[in-house]
């Protein structure tokens, strides 16, 4: 970052932490170290980038209104929370948040560290999957947590986070989620969105657990691959209306951290009962394939620990960790 965009995020950070309250030109030189003169020039490129700033002489500057463009400090300015997202680290352009996010996280990031990019050439999902990321178009963050549970329970961090997205997008006139086990978001039995959990730990212990998160928001049709039109789908597509992206992003923050403290408080057992009440197909038979069989059964919910819970051939209950579920007729769909 070269000094002046340097110098420019201090203001906007300044601006920004000082609400509705107007800031002195005087308070602003001695805080950042340039000339009331410099601070003006600031101010009318600031202008030019789509800030709304309010002026009075004598008693100093506000912004009234940011633009609606991603950036970290448009991200921060209205963001209610206590601890995530006081840290976020905005590119243009990156391979993945994911890879940014585990460098960020390696390198000392706090939790509650939010990465997002406005385009991801290399998006992926789980097993490796390949996820279309266009500019503008989606969400496409990663929020790395340190919490201290055990390794074995950041699953339902998982789960937790598919929960979250559910009651956000639950909110969009025309849009009713589903959540697809273990954490794809269906909307009309269309793929919206997925969530990808990587984590760094050792045998009791977490380092970092990386969560991230690809919605899409504003693609038409058209701009869906041919080959995904038919299982994939966008919140514009589904509500008929195109969404500011930046509120998408705060609405999520504000509410991943309510859940993730009342989590912390009471433990898993409402998370289960949450997602359940979104589950895709509860109740109701699928077709399961493991390494050796192939069977339909019903599915039931999911176990503590984000297994899915179904019954063998004999009508037994099981709990899956890992197999390849049929939830449609079309195999071409899973």
């Amino acid at each position: 970052m070269d000094k002046m965009e340097s110098t420019r995020d201090q203001l906007i950070q300044l601006l920004a932490e000082n609400g509705d309250a107007y800031i002195s030109g005087q308070a602003l030189s001695d805080s950042i170290g340039i000339s009331r003169n410099a601070i003006w020039k600031q101010m009318k490129e600031l202008e030019k980038d789509g800030y709304q700033i309010e002026a009075k002489p004598r008693v100093g500057y506000r912004i009234t209104e940011f633009p609606d463009k991603l950036s970290s400090n448009t991200l921060k300015w209205g963001l209610d929370t206590a601890w995530l997202g006081k840290t976020i680290l905005h590119h243009p352009t990156v391979d993945s948040t994911q890879a940014i996010g585990h460098q960020a996280a390696r390198e000392g990031g706090p939790h509650g560290t939010i990465i997002v990019a406005d385009e991801q050439t290399g998006g992926r999902g789980r097993m490796n999957r390949s996820w279309h990321s266009a500019k503008g178009k989606g969400m496409w963050l990663s929020i790395i947590l340190r919490p201290k549970i055990l390794p074995n329970h950041a699953a339902q961090l998982t789960l937790l986070t598919a929960t979250v997205l559910a009651d956000v997008l639950d909110k969009y006139d025309s849009v009713k989620p589903f959540i697809k086990w273990p954490n794809d978001i269906l909307i009309n039995e269309k793929k919206a969105a997925g969530i990808l959990t990587e984590m760094q730990a050792e045998q009791d212990q977490i380092q970092y657990i990386l969560i991230g998160i690809g919605l899409n928001v504003n693609q038409t049709r058209d701009d869906l691959h041919e080959d995904i039109q038919s299982k994939a789908t966008s919140l514009r597509i589904e509500s008929g209306n195109e969404l500011s992206i930046k509120n998408l992003i705060q609405e999520l923050l504000i509410a991943f951290e309510a859940s993730f403290d009342k989590y912390m408080e009471q433990g898993f057992l409402p998370i289960k009962k949450k997602w359940e009440s979104y589950g895709f197909k509860i109740g109701e038979e699928i077709a399961i394939k493991t390494f050796k069989d192939y069977w339909r059964a019903p599915f039931h919910g999911i176990s503590e620990d984000g297994a899915l819970c179904t019954e063998t051939e004999e009508g037994k209950p099981i709990s899956l960790y890992s197999a390849e579920i049929e939830w449609f007729n079309d195999t071409n769909r899973e």
